[in-house]
């Protein structure tokens, strides 16, 4: 159920990703929208309750510009007009590229996902050892601003660091600052620790370190909550309690907590009847099938979309009565593709969309599959409302706020088809159909039912997944994770 929030206080929100993304109109003057991810969605909602001061990397180059021009810190508003102040660290191009193309991605983002072929890859090599350099100067530089802006707001302020670009920030803002509460909330699986052997052992205890030094690590679900113990007992000087699901280091505790992380229902009821939406749903309409299977994401491999895509091929080679009733219309982000993991990645979606498409075209010509790859929010918004089958089979996801938002505004009574192993499973597997990653003939199986389902257990699901979500929503996930904060700081 929806948790209170409680008073009102003074936080530091520090992530790789920003809130605002700085860009230039055609007239040369500059703009703002909203930055993207599920961690921006998450952490916006705080601007309502507290005074936010929130630290992040000028990521572009009219980010930089913005950061020179105000030497870091500004204020911003957010969509509703609620003021925060903005501080943008402009860090060296070549560290930032190593820090974050070479180290947080993709190599802890594979081992945290569970994607290296092993047998082939990653080497760590003096590239990897240049890039962990690098990593560490530019938490440093996260650090130093983190302390900077705690010793400016005086008593009485939390920090809130976020996910596995900055796992090393925690031990020099506890080193600087005893007194201060940090909590570190890592959004993406923690995996078993046969996982993390890709690591060096130097890398793995200093990010041990790095969270162990906050008073509160946070997690989606328990599955990561479990592992992470498990993880710390091979850190050396830690004493893991399973019981209170702690750990001992340096002389002091750290919490394990689970806080599955959500979205705000009244934000999608208002987007759902904006202007934008509505405009980009009347186009869909125009064009719609008579059923519709979606899938949002990015380009990402730990997505699975290739695998989405065949199990689409393998539905309509078994099921010919749905041949030329039925469009997969694939929405993506293009995402980190400086990385030649990822622009691979793209191609073959690419390869196999138009491959399974073409086979499968409607008698006029028309794709089975259309694929667009592009950031179109409005776009995705009007499609959650109109798909019949929501496809979401990701090899692992941290939670996966897609199986959140789009039942939320869907108006037809839509099924969730969606993969055992990410976080979304534990809250919303009971209401939709579950389907095993790399089981494509399970995921061809699931889309047929949840194609030809009766009426009644679609309503049925889907007022469940509404209901769940609007009564588990992103104020409950910061008022819970705040609470426990509270307390540890009422104890000292």
């Amino acid at each position: 159920m929806t948790v209170e929030s409680p008073a009102r206080r003074r936080l530091i929100v520090a992530s790789n990703r920003g809130p605002i993304v700085f860009g230039h109109a055609d007239d040369g003057s500059r703009t703002t929208r909203r930055g993207g991810g599920g961690l921006v969605t998450a952490l916006s909602g705080l601007v309502a309750s507290h005074d936010v001061t929130w630290i992040a990397s000028a990521v572009t180059e009219d980010d930089r510009e913005v950061a020179a021009e105000t030497e870091g810190a500004l204020e911003e508003h957010d969509r509703a007009g609620r003021p925060f102040r903005l501080r943008l660290i402009a860090h060296d191009p070549l560290d930032y590229d190593r820090y974050y193309n070479v180290l947080a991605n993709p190599l802890l983002w594979f081992v945290q996902h569970e994607l290296w072929p092993t047998g082939l890859a990653p080497d760590i090599d003096h590239g990897t050892w240049e890039a962990w350099e690098a990593y560490r100067r530019v938490n440093a530089a996260f650090a130093e601003a983190v302390i900077d802006e705690a010793d400016a707001a005086g008593d009485g302020v939390s920090v809130l660091l976020h996910d596995y670009q900055l796992y090393l920030v925690g031990a020099d803002v506890r080193a600087a600052r005893p007194d201060l509460v940090l909590s570190h909330f890592v959004h993406i699986p923690w995996p078993g620790r046969g996982a993390w052997r890709v690591v060096p052992t130097q890398l793995r205890e200093a990010i041990g370190r790095g969270l162990l030094a906050c008073d509160v690590v946070g997690f989606h679900v328990e599955s990561y909550v479990r592992e992470f113990l498990a993880f710390c007992e091979a850190v050396p000087g830690t004493v893991v309690d399973w019981r209170r699901r702690s750990v001992r280091s340096n002389g002091r505790d750290t919490l394990v907590r689970a806080y599955p992380i959500s979205v705000d229902p009244a934000e999608f009821d208002a987007l759902a009847s904006s202007p934008a939406v509505l405009a980009a749903e009347e186009t869909l309409l125009a064009e719609r099938p008579e059923r519709l299977i979606l899938r949002v994401d990015r380009t990402d491999p730990s997505k699975n979309i290739v695998r989405g895509l065949k199990a689409f091929d393998r539905l309509l080679e078994e099921r010919p009565d749905w041949r030329g009733r039925v469009r997969f219309l694939v929405l993506l982000d293009p995402s980190r593709l400086e990385i030649p993991e990822y622009s691979d990645y793209l191609a073959a979606i690419q390869r196999t969309a138009r491959a399974v498409g073409e086979r499968w075209a409607a008698p006029d010509g028309t794709p089975a599959i259309e694929l667009r790859i592009h950031d179109n929010f409005p776009e995705a918004v009007a499609a959650y409302r109109q798909y019949d089958v929501l496809l979401v089979n990701a090899l692992a996801d941290g939670m996966n706020l897609i199986a959140k938002e789009a039942p939320l505004v869907n108006a037809r009574d839509g099924v969730l088809v969606l993969s055992e192993t990410v976080g979304a499973h534990d809250e919303l597997g009971p209401f939709a159909l579950s389907v095993n990653p790399f089981d494509l003939q399970g995921q061809a199986d699931a889309l047929h039912e949840a194609l030809a389902m009766p009426l009644a257990e679609r309503a049925r699901r889907a007022a469940a997944l509404q209901a769940h979500v609007r009564g588990h929503d992103v104020r409950a996930w910061l008022a819970a994770q705040l609470a426990d904060l509270d307390a540890l700081a009422a104890a000292r």
